[in-house]
């Protein structure tokens, strides 16, 4: 049985929602580094979107709402997300000017209760955990909270200014406004930030723009609360990782990778052996078993379980797909949207389509392809076989070159093979078809009609062999 599950899917606030908080998340900008027509947080991480891992982690606090805040490419942000995530609780907010972040907080504000606890995120901020969100909403009672990290190279990130005696944030000082001293601080600002929605209707209102960029920085809203007596609690990511932002392919690569360890790790700690952790992408929800075995360049996609001593090959795809206990996957095998049974044998380079599902013991070897089939228990199609829209009931033997014929131009039609059938080798099986418990069919044969139980059917031209025939010469 599955012991573990790693998740990194979106998904809509389920009942108990928290009434009290309400989210934005920051998505308006075109993201002119990634040199793309696509919107910046429409970029993949793990499979899927930036903004997508953004909504889940949100969507883990329970809040009454999430507001997503956007600009450029906001049709498409908002086609993607209608076709990816839940969005029961969500509502879109358009930021017509980019005038900065702050100005982006202030353009969702109306839509936000007055009561309410506000947490601003970023839809280029796809790793932090929501353990860290909480820490920061418990913070922000008094006064505001935001997440901050120590970075070894701050580069132009907005450096933190804490008070010397109680190590209270006073202030955030934007790169291009720090004087060298400044710039010399290596707590930088995640941008990530919390407080009560009249806090923040309060000091958004007070913004100016006198800085370099000529924007409402949102990051201002600190001093004014300062200004104002105000206690701004600090909370420390504890890795810069958790509040990394993403501003080229670069720096989203990084991150990729920062994920698929992340991952590994937890295969690993679910009881998993993985030949090369660094070797192994994990791009969905994963269930898996004890004593598991992943080799290297493996791919598992979307939703995956995998059961106990399941063995994955070199290069292989998994996806959507439910793996039972003890079988093998040889190297460079896909399986999509497939159910395998126990202690099947599957691959090496074999294509396993939608639909199809193998009982116990099923053998499907190199260059074979099934879509909508089901195998019975014991059987087998060792190598070089095509089986779609077909149902093979338990030990049949299915020849090497065996095509079942299912698509006559316009429809697609059925092929029904009973228990314990013998297909030769280079066979054709024209659907709609049936073969009845038993049958054997000799190699080379086309079939059209059905074959009775225990009958041999014979479904080739009479071979002739003309004597003194002379090979015709090389002009």
């Amino acid at each position: 049985m599955p012991i573990n599950t790693i998740s990194s899917s979106s998904s809509a606030a389920s009942s108990g929602a928290d009434a009290a908080l309400e989210i934005v998340v920051l998505a308006a900008g075109k993201g002119t580094r990634m040199r793309s027509a696509l919107p910046k947080v429409l970029h993949g991480l793990a499979g899927r979107s930036m903004l997508e891992h953004v909504l889940h982690t949100a969507n883990q606090l329970r809040p009454k709402a999430i507001h997503v805040v956007v600009g450029h490419g906001a049709d498409d942000v908002q086609a993607h997300i209608a076709a990816n995530c839940g969005t029961d609780n969500l509502h879109w907010v358009k930021q017509t000017e980019q005038l900065g972040t702050g100005h982006a907080v202030r353009t969702a504000l109306p839509g936000v209760h007055k009561d309410s606890m506000l947490l601003i995120l970023y839809g280029d901020v796809p790793l932090t955990p929501a353990e860290l969100l909480r820490s920061c909403l418990s913070n922000a009672v008094a006064g505001p909270a935001l997440i901050t990290a120590l970075m070894p190279d701050p580069a132009q990130l907005g450096r933190i200014v804490r008070d010397a005696n109680s190590g209270t944030v006073e202030s955030i000082v934007e790169f291009k406004d720090a004087t060298p001293e400044q710039r010399a601080i290596n707590e930088i600002n995640s941008g990530i930030m919390a407080g009560s929605a009249e806090f923040f209707n309060d000091h958004l209102s007070r913004l100016k723009t006198d800085n370099a960029q000529g924007e409402y920085y949102l990051t201002d809203v600190i001093a004014s609360a300062r200004a104002d007596g105000l206690p701004v609690t600090g909370v420390a990511a504890d890795s810069p990782y958790e509040v990394a932002g993403v501003n080229d392919r670069v720096q989203l690569a990084e991150l990729e990778r920062v994920y698929q360890r992340r991952q590994a790790e937890e295969l690993m700690i679910a009881g998993a052996t993985l030949l090369d952790p660094d070797r192994v992408d994990v791009r969905g929800n994963i269930q898996i078993g004890q004593d598991c075995v992943i080799d290297v360049n493996v791919i598992l996609e979307g939703e995956v379980t995998l059961g106990a001593n399941v063995h994955i090959g070199a290069g292989s795809i998994v996806r959507d797909s439910r793996i039972g206990d003890g079988t093998v996957i040889q190297p460079h095998t896909m399986i999509d949207g497939a159910i395998v049974g126990k202690r099947c044998s599957v691959g090496p380079f074999a294509r396993i389509r939608p639909g199809s599902e193998f009982s116990e013991g099923v053998k499907v070897g190199n260059f074979v392809e099934t879509k909508k089939t089901s195998l019975g228990a014991g059987s087998k199609a060792g190598h070089l076989t095509y089986l779609g829209d077909a149902e093979i009931g338990a030990a049949v033997n299915v020849g090497a070159g065996t095509v079942t014929c299912n698509y006559d131009g316009i429809n697609k039609h059925r092929t029904n093979i009973g228990d314990d059938v013998f297909v030769g080798t280079n066979s054709t099986l024209v659907a709609p078809i049936q073969l009845d418990d038993g049958a054997f069919v000799a190699a080379g044969s086309t079939l059209t009609t059905r074959v009775a139980e225990g009958s041999l059917a014979v479904g080739r031209a009479r071979q002739r062999n003309i004597e003194g025939w002379k090979r015709p010469d090389k002009r």
